[in-house]
């Protein structure tokens, strides 16, 4: 009896780059579909900064810094976003649960 099976080949683009995320935002289309920005978010950088000069050398920073609200802000940046249908956001939901099942396992073993 012939066994039921079919291979998947992967095609990898030239440029491919995975990223790293540390976060998502997104929501439900008016298609029905479900829309998922991945940003990464970090401590915002300064424009510009102003520092003293004592005896030629560059000393401390002054109170003035571009933006102002710098020590208050963090920027969210978006390189890419998925859009998936109801289906297959079930499917990636199932895969993602059977990893992170997987790694809580390895985890309680490591903790022991």
């Amino acid at each position: 009896m012939a066994e039921n099976k079919i291979k998947c080949k992967y095609i990898f683009e030239e440029n491919y780059n995975p990223v790293y995320i540390n976060g998502a935002q997104g929501g439900i289309n008016p298609l029905g579909e479900i829309v998922v920005n991945f940003y990464l978010e970090r401590n915002a950088l300064p424009k510009s900064q102003t520092f003293s000069i004592e005896n030629g050398i560059m000393g401390k920073e002054s109170a003035e810094v571009e933006p102002e609200d710098l020590k208050n802000s963090f920027v969210r940046i978006i390189q890419n976003g998925i859009i998936m249908n109801y289906q297959t956001a079930k499917e990636i939901h199932r895969w993602l649960g059977e990893h992170i099942s997987s790694l809580e396992i390895i985890s309680k073993i490591n903790e022991k």
